[in-house]
Formats: structure tokens, sequence, C-alpha cells
């Protein structure tokens, strides 16, 4: 596990006058399972970085082990609002993630990314999958 990075997001108003609807409202935690904690936090940074201009999301720091979400979700402050789950875990492990997320904090929204997919489309390909689910991941 290792602790908080963020990436420093402007607030409101990035250009101008936008309508009140459109400004980002609080910071979203988020907390991820990946046994490679340099590539989560490069994907998750990636991610961070392409949804700025709508949501300021901190990643709060990554599990190696499916042993370690508890703990890590225990531990982390302010709660995790979000979990993802790498593609490198299978589909009955990435439930399994998901189960111990949602039973430690009820309301957590998760997220498995597809098995297999960095090997098919890399961390690019991550990024751009997450980029284009974060609106129904945090719904």
């Amino acid at each position: 596990m290792y602790g908080p990075s963020r990436v420093f997001l402007q607030s409101g108003l990035k250009q101008g006058f936008r309508q009140m609807s459109s400004v980002k409202k609080g910071t979203i935690t988020l907390v991820s399972v990946n046994t490679a904690p340099d590539r989560a936090k490069k994907v998750i940074g990636g991610v961070i970085e392409r949804v700025k201009d709508k949501y300021d999301v901190v990643h709060a720091g990554n599990s190696t082990t499916i042993e370690g979400v508890r703990p890590l979700l225990l531990s982390t402050k302010p709660t995790p609002d979000v979990l993802f789950c790498a593609s490198m875990w299978t589909p009955d492990e990435q439930d399994e993630v998901q189960r111990i997320a949602k039973e430690t904090i009820p309301g957590i929204r998760t997220y498995g990314i597809p098995t297999g997919l960095h090997t098919k489309a890399g961390p690019e390909g991550i990024i751009q999958h997450l980029s284009e689910r974060i609106d129904d991941i945090l719904a």
C-alpha cells in the first residue's frame, strides 16, 4: 500500500464563467487493488488528468492483495468513495474484492476493469476505458 497522491485540479472556473450545474462537486477519494502499485498510480493518474475538468479525484491508496483490501478501506481517510479493481484479477477475484469493499463501506462504488484488458490494450487502453465510463461509475 502507498499513501495519498493527488493531482491538484483547478476548481469551478477554468476559462471564464461556467454554469453552476457544471461546477465540480467535492473531492472523490479513490482506492485501487492492483499487484503493481506503480502501474496503478500511472493509470489512475492518467484518468484523473483526463477527467479533471469534471471531477476532483484523489488516488488515496492501493492494495496489492485481496487480503489487504479491508485494512486499506478502513485506514484511508477520508473514507473512500470508489474502488477500482485491476484487470489482472480473475472475474471471481474481482467479485470477492468488490464484495469485501461493499461489506466494509456500504455505498462505496466499485468497478472491475475487464480481466485481461491491460494485456490487450496496455495502460493507455485502460485509461481510455475508465475515462469513457467514469460518469456511469460515479453515478
